[in-house]
């Protein structure tokens, strides 16, 4: 009978460790996820910082266009300084086109970027769900464990008033 309460606190005591070492990984993983989410958010404000950058330049851009066109417009300048501008609106055009296909890849990549997101939040409810029903059933083991303490406590107190 003893060998018996023995050997189901050893099984006990084995499935506690186990637990236990399930929630350290447990944890260990929740925190490379959150590091990872950190750095998809800093990502994500690097790319929103170089949008609002490329937006800024895209304006100049247009203002540049918009100078270059009306100067031509107006015949002020002479034929080399208009080709020159001309040239200099074609290289503008050139980066907007780039700019905005720049633009169009951020946006793709923030949306993944979210999407992303969105899956290791899910990774990590699950992941502490998991981790609070091994915590219910290491409480629930531990109450077993106690409660078996008591029983075989009392057992030897029985034996001994034999």
């Amino acid at each position: 009978m003893t060998d018996r309460i023995r050997e189901k606190l050893t099984q006990l005591r084995t499935e506690a460790d186990n637990a236990i070492t399930r929630a350290e990984e447990a944890e260990a993983k929740n925190k490379k996820l959150e590091q990872l989410l950190l750095e998809k958010d800093q990502e994500i404000t690097s790319l929103q910082h170089r949008l609002g950058n490329l937006d800024a330049e895209l304006e100049k851009a247009e203002l540049i266009i918009a100078d270059s066109k009306a100067a031509r417009e107006e015949g002020e300048n002479s034929k080399q300084t208009n080709e020159g501008l001309l040239r200099k609106v074609q290289l503008l055009e050139e980066e907007l086109d780039a700019a905005e296909k720049n633009v169009k890849e951020t946006v793709e990549k923030l949306r993944q970027v979210d999407v992303k997101a969105e899956h290791f939040e899910r990774q990590v409810q699950r992941a502490e769900q998991e981790r609070d029903a091994w915590e219910k059933k290491y409480e629930d083991a531990e109450t077993k464990y106690k409660k078996a303490q008591q029983e075989l406590q009392e057992l030897e107190q029985s034996m001994q008033d034999l």
